[in-house]
């Protein structure tokens, strides 16, 4: 049994396929992984709570692989093949009534699982080129789907024939030309039956299928590069989006308003959750780094530093402890990836030089080291 995962609140999924979780009481951070079999094919593109208690991590990869992991144990218990990695890489993953599992692919094929059941036992077409899939926190059985030209779809997976809300796209332009849509992100907005989204043209969409209008009841913008994901603090009324550039901003939903903006991140930002309880946001990305801001003063309180390129992320529902500078995190990250690299230089063959003698015109010999272009 492996007792560092029990201290992890903050999970990560990386490019290279390794797991990590992080302490952020002990400034700490872990791999989950068997580095010497690591490969691309093992992409984590999704991570996702396998119940309610935290127990179980599930973990999507990229070969169409879902992998459970045991918080408690400290070890991957189970892994399913849950689709053909030609269908394109996991865009979401969820639970669904203890065992059971949704899966969702780029190609639009959302499916649900069970544990006894070798193949899906109900399937659904989202569209092709979907962007992200999530479910709702209040009822499992609804989800949301969207992408590249794939407007915001909401499907109730016990009637799954047909969606249960199909979006509008915009209005056309003072020209009279029609606006391109593409969905990267999609939240629930709690106590209400909207929808938050973000799309790749910098905008902020919010839907209310509760009303005839199927086009968005708020629109706003936010810089001017794609946004990539965003999340929603506990009090619902701003919303949290992140963009290519790696710039993170808050974003009233009543009028549309840029509330403020998180400063520290130097890559594009893959993935943002707002704590449970707490007004916190993790964001992580391009440049490697965890990053966990304050929504009070936007203030960074942890800054830890993973080694690899991070896709996805996920929050444990306990009240994070630790605090302060970001320096400190970053410096006992140095010594937290220490075993990660001493497994790699392990792992590798070790390449011995060739010697040579060269004869000098006074009679004696120098040793020289081959070089490769010899």
């Amino acid at each position: 049994m492996d007792e560092r995962s029990r201290l992890c609140s903050v999970w990560l999924g990386s490019e290279t396929g390794i797991l990590k979780g992080v302490d952020l009481d002990r400034k700490q951070a872990f791999n989950f992984c068997n580095t010497r079999t690591l490969s691309r094919e093992q992409e984590v593109r999704a991570l996702s709570w396998g119940d309610s208690a935290e127990s179980e991590l599930l973990v999507g990869c990229s070969d169409g692989t879902v992998r459970t992991f045991s918080t408690e144990k400290g070890v991957f218990t189970e892994a399913r093949s849950c689709g053909d990695p030609q269908e394109g890489c996991f865009s979401g993953l969820a639970s669904l009534r203890g065992s059971a599992i949704i899966t969702c692919v780029e190609c639009g094929k959302l499916r649900v699982w069970r544990e006894d059941s070798s193949g899906p036992v109900a399937e659904l077409d989202a569209g092709s080129n979907v962007c992200r899939m999530r479910q709702s926190p209040v009822d499992q059985n609804r989800v949301a789907t969207g992408g590249k030209e794939n407007v915001l779809k909401l499907w109730d997976l016990e009637r799954p024939e047909k969606p249960v809300f199909t979006a509008k796209n915009l209005r056309d332009d003072w020209l009279d030309l029609r606006r391109p849509h593409w969905v990267k992100d999609m939240s629930f907005i709690p106590d209400s039956d909207k929808v938050v989204t973000c799309t790749g043209y910098h905008q902020v969409h919010v839907f209310d299928p509760s009303t005839p209008q199927r086009r968005p009841v708020l629109e706003a913008e936010f810089g001017e590069y794609p946004l990539t994901a965003l999340s929603l603090p506990a009090a619902g009324d701003t919303v949290v989006v992140g963009n290519t550039q790696g710039q993170i901003a808050l974003l009233d939903l009543r009028k549309g308003l840029v509330h403020g903006c998180l400063k520290g991140l130097s890559g594009g930002v893959r993935a943002l959750q707002c704590h449970a309880s707490q007004p916190l946001v993790a964001s992580c990305g391009l440049d490697r780094f965890l990053r966990i801001h304050s929504l009070k003063d936007r203030k960074l309180q942890h800054k830890v530093y993973l080694k690899s390129r991070l896709n996805c992320l996920l929050l444990a529902s306990r009240e994070l402890q630790g605090g302060g500078a970001g320096g400190s995190a970053e410096g006992g990250a140095e010594q937290e990836v220490k075993e990660e690299e001493d497994e790699v230089w392990n792992s590798m063959e070790r390449v011995e030089e060739a010697m040579k003698r060269k004869a000098t015109g006074g009679g004696g010999e120098e040793v020289k080291r081959k070089k490769g272009g010899d």
